[in-house]
């Protein structure tokens, strides 16, 4: 036979002529050289997976199908769901026995693949997750945590929270207390310009609440000197005589503008005047 009619192992160059071979590459390997070249060594027996054996792989790893089994209770993993736990594989009633969380509600375990709810280190079966009024589950949806259950919100509100005393809805976080009501921050506003009133100082007129600025405007005794009003709430400080008011630095004298505060005046008129001025023809 000619070399050009020869079929030979590539790597024993023996005939492969009425044998079985394994193409790799485009290039042909009787079955011995090939499981010699390029066989895996099974994990578990150590020996190597032969070209009449399946190759199970899982991460760079391979096995016989026959020694693909679950480390603690050797039951087959062929086709099964498994878990891995310090490269050792574990199916998944196994690794759920050793390794899964327990349910906080129910106590059985959290099956891996299972839909579960975890907080604050607890965890739960989500069908087990329930609101303590209403006894739904809460999936999802945003919850409350109050002593030791939790509450949908539509449920908190309706069993603790308090009401918002102008708006009439639900206090769910933070608030303002005035005059023993509770208020949304957002919701305690001036009487007057409606400007929110939370951390800012303001006061009270038959009781309703007004910024400091509304209630100068409002109420406030106005300066003989500049017109504008005069208000204690704010530190200003300010001269009183006869039923008159001043700011401490619009206190001048109307001739020299000299300020006369803790200083004697004369009166000419309805003016102010320092002594000098005043002596003055």
């Amino acid at each position: 036979m000619s070399t050009s009619e020869r079929f030979d192992c590539h790597y024993c160059k023996d005939s492969l002529l009425g044998k079985k071979y394994i193409m790799k590459e485009d290039t042909q390997y009787c079955t011995k050289c090939y499981e010699n070249l390029f066989a895996n060594c099974c994990e578990e027996c150590s020996l190597a997976i032969g070209c009449n054996c399946k190759d199970l792989s899982y991460k760079d790893r391979h096995w016989h199908d026959q020694c693909f089994k679950c480390a603690k209770c050797s039951r087959s993993l062929v086709e099964k769901a498994f878990a891995a736990k310090d490269d050792l594989l574990l199916c998944t009633e196994c690794y759920a026995n050793d390794y899964s969380s327990k349910c906080s509600t129910c106590s059985k375990t959290i099956m891996p693949g299972s839909r579960k709810m975890e907080y604050k280190g607890n965890s739960w079966h989500e069908t087990c997750f329930l609101c303590h009024r209403c006894q739904q589950p809460i999936g999802t949806k945003s919850f409350i945590p109050k002593d030791t259950g939790y509450f949908c919100v539509p449920c908190f509100e309706k069993q603790f929270a308090y009401q918002c005393c102008a708006c009439k809805k639900a206090i769910t976080t933070g608030g303002v207390t005035y005059q023993e009501k509770p208020w949304h921050r957002e919701c305690f506003l001036c009487i007057g310009c409606r400007k929110q009133l939370s951390g800012q100082r303001f006061t009270s007129r038959e009781n309703y609440p007004y910024c400091l600025e509304c209630f100068s405007n409002l109420y406030a005794k106005k300066c003989v000197g500049c017109t504008k009003p005069i208000t204690s709430l704010a530190g200003a400080k300010y001269i009183s005589f006869e039923e008159r008011q001043w700011h401490s630095e619009c206190f001048t004298c109307m001739q020299c503008s000299m300020s006369l505060v803790g200083r004697g005046f004369l009166t000419k008129r309805d003016n102010i005047l320092c002594t000098d001025c005043g002596r003055e023809k």
